[in-house]
């Protein structure tokens, strides 16, 4: 646990947690706004590389905007880095250097040497790191995790419209490594055995996924992942000894199917019981979670460990998607022919890949 020092004594004993926000796109501009309502909390800054959204967002929070995040640097005690994936790495590693806590986004890194470089940097610095696996501060998350016990077999379905955003990384490290997290918290076991497949449709990266992940205790999970949906839907079921539950992330509703003696028919059959869940904002519950663990020099409720294994599996599961790509030559071959896709390459398969085949553009006469 990271060590508490006089600064943070001080905080701890009612000082506001001193914040900024690095990268104000889709979600960081969220992060500013749960930040700003947060009473633990003072939001000092913004900084983006685009300096017109940084004093857009900074004008309506009353707060300073910057183009360099390390201008931050000395001004802030903690920091949300909320910047493309590619970019995780060395933002991270300037605030932790810098003596400040941070809440990454997920996934935690682009590689896994990465984010065992700034697990270590907090270590060596006595800093927080937390990483940003939202689902893990669902309320419904919340309530199903004392109900679980022993899962045996887990099915996931995360499905959602095409939205443009997230398109820097395949789909597996876009939306399936939320599952991944989830599964992997409650399941606690080494993972055997994967095997994945997925395609590219809309993108040059994988756009729908499915992976059977095996489990060394015994446990089986079945995850399927798409951003080319036309519908939303984010649902997991996980079936244990007597019981399975159902969990949608969206409406945040449970339900617990219970294995039941039926003394009227003399035989087994399934009740069904609502869970309850406290009504709760997952953003503001994980920022106020990364809030508090500040000043509190507590754990943080997802460690750059956890980060670390659930990307660690997402790469095992988009290697072997591309590895399983390169069996079947018909797919590029597909692609190649076809109007609109003519320099199109897979990850892993050789080759460039400049266009992105959703901006084509116009033939002049």
């Amino acid at each position: 646990m990271p060590h508490r020092d006089v600064k943070s004594r001080k905080r701890a004993a009612g000082h506001r947690l001193r914040v900024g926000v690095v990268g104000v796109g889709y979600l960081g501009k969220f992060h500013a706004q749960k930040y700003s309502l947060i009473p633990e909390a003072e939001l000092i800054g913004l900084a983006d590389v685009a300096p017109r959204k940084a004093e857009e967002w900074a004008e309506k929070l009353r707060t300073a905007a910057f183009s360099d995040h390390r201008d931050l640097l000395g001004k802030v005690d903690a920091v949300s880095v909320v910047v493309p994936t590619d970019r995780h790495y060395s933002v991270a590693r300037d605030f932790l250097e810098g003596g400040c806590d941070v809440l990454v986004e997920k996934p935690v890194t682009a590689t896994i040497r990465e984010a065992d470089e700034l697990i270590a940097l907090a270590r060596k610095h006595g800093r927080i790191l937390q990483v940003g696996h939202l689902e893990r501060f669902n309320p419904a998350v919340l309530a199903a995790r004392e109900k679980i016990r022993a899962p045996i077999f887990i099915e996931s379905h995360r499905l959602t419209p095409f939205r443009g955003r997230g398109t820097e990384v395949d789909v597996v490290l876009d939306l399936m490594i939320h599952d991944l997290d989830i599964i992997l918290s409650f399941v606690r076991s080494p993972v055997k055995k994967i095997h994945a497949v997925g395609i590219p449709v809309l993108t040059d990266k994988v756009d729908i996924a499915n992976t059977r992940v095996e489990f060394e205790g015994g446990c089986v999970a079945n995850i399927t992942a798409s951003r080319i949906s036309f519908e939303d839907r984010r649902r997991i079921r996980i079936f244990q000894p007597d019981t399975y539950l159902t969990l949608d992330y969206a409406s945040k509703e449970i339900t617990l199917y219970h294995r039941t003696f039926s003394a009227e028919n003399q035989r087994f059959q399934l009740s069904a019981e609502q869970i309850e869940v406290e009504p709760g904002d997952t953003l503001e519950n994980e920022i106020r979670s990364f809030v508090l663990t500040c000043l509190n020099r507590t754990p943080p409720a997802v460690t750059g460990e956890d980060g670390r294994n659930a990307l660690a599996v997402a790469m095992r599961i988009s290697e072997q998607i591309q590895e399983n790509i390169k069996k079947i030559p018909s797919i590029a071959a597909y692609y190649g022919v076809q109007e609109g896709f003519p320099e199109l390459r897979f990850q892993g398969m050789g080759g460039r890949r400049k266009t992105n085949p959703c901006r084509r553009e116009r033939k002049t006469s």
